[in-house]
């Protein structure tokens, strides 16, 4: 007798939990053929709060720890990446009808993209924080410090390695994240969100939302708790430049820091340069007297 398949139905996650969505809905997954794969949780605008609302609880604990610290669990997490990369490599196969070299070819750079932020983690305030000359028996220092609750719309395009390359920054600098995914390509993303759950990733730092972000990002550009907002993924989705001078306007609300969104899906593949990192970063400056 044949055996049936257990289709898995993905949750959000949100807290270091994975909750069902409050709405209660869910919608079908379907591969680049367009074969049902799975289901995958329907965000609602209240599971964007509670996601808000997990960022900002972990967002004291993650931007105090070390920067080598942030590094290494950044490390970790590419660790967990390359034990399941059998798994993401199906994930890009199905979503985005990639062949199974070129499937491989975007784990690597994936998890290699991780790699380099880890690295850049304990290195980024030499480079953009400084000691500034000034005229008088001062110290004047200044230092890059998290900018806070950062919401991320996923490139919709490249499921794994655009999602990878908006997620990483952020949270390597110490802030904590809310991604919505590609809409019709959310495998990469809730295969992402269970490496977290089993990696070192404090609960609550990176909450991964599924759904619409068309929809959801109004609601995520406008909450006055989220202090910036990556527009990357507007780029894939229909009526983008309307899109996101709406979402910028929104976000002007309580002044967020705001990504633009390109006119087109950027190249992945390409050096990321330090833009994505210093996008979502604060500068202080401290001045103490010479000789106390």
């Amino acid at each position: 007798m044949a055996r049936i398949d257990v289709r898995k139905t993905y949750k959000l996650y949100i807290g270091g939990a994975f909750p069902r969505s409050e709405s209660g809905y869910s919608y079908e997954v379907a591969d680049s053929k367009g074969k049902f794969v799975a289901n995958a949780a329907l965000a609602s605008r209240k599971d964007v709060r509670d996601a808000v609302g997990a960022a900002r609880k972990a967002f004291g604990g993650w931007s105090t720890r070390t920067a080598f610290n942030r590094g290494q669990v950044v490390y970790r997490v590419a660790e967990v990446m390359e034990d399941r990369r059998a798994q993401f490599e199906d994930a890009v196969r199905q979503s985005e009808g990639a062949s199974a070299a070129a499937a491989r070819a975007q784990v690597d750079a994936a998890v290699d993209r991780l790699v380099w932020y880890a690295g850049w983690a304990d290195k980024l305030g030499q480079v953009i924080g400084n000691a500034n000359p000034v005229a008088g028996p001062f110290l004047n220092h200044t230092a890059p410090e998290p900018t806070g609750v950062v919401g991320v719309l996923a490139p919709q395009a490249s499921s794994l390695l655009g999602l990878v390359s908006t997620v990483a920054p952020v949270v390597v600098t110490g802030n904590t994240a809310v991604v919505v995914s590609s809409y019709a390509r959310p495998l990469a993303a809730v295969t992402f969100a269970e490496v977290l759950a089993t990696s070192d990733v404090p609960g609550g730092v990176i909450n991964i939302l599924t759904g619409d972000a068309a929809a959801l990002g109004p609601w995520l550009a406008s909450h006055m708790d989220v202090n910036a907002i990556d527009l990357t993924g507007v780029a894939g989705l229909e009526g983008a430049a309307e899109l996101a001078t709406s979402l910028e306007v929104a976000a002007a609300d309580n002044l967020k820091r705001v990504r633009r969104a390109p006119a087109a899906e950027p190249d992945w593949s390409a050096d990321p340069g330090l833009s994505p990192m210093t996008a979502f970063v604060e500068h202080k400056t401290v001045w103490h007297p010479i000789g106390i």
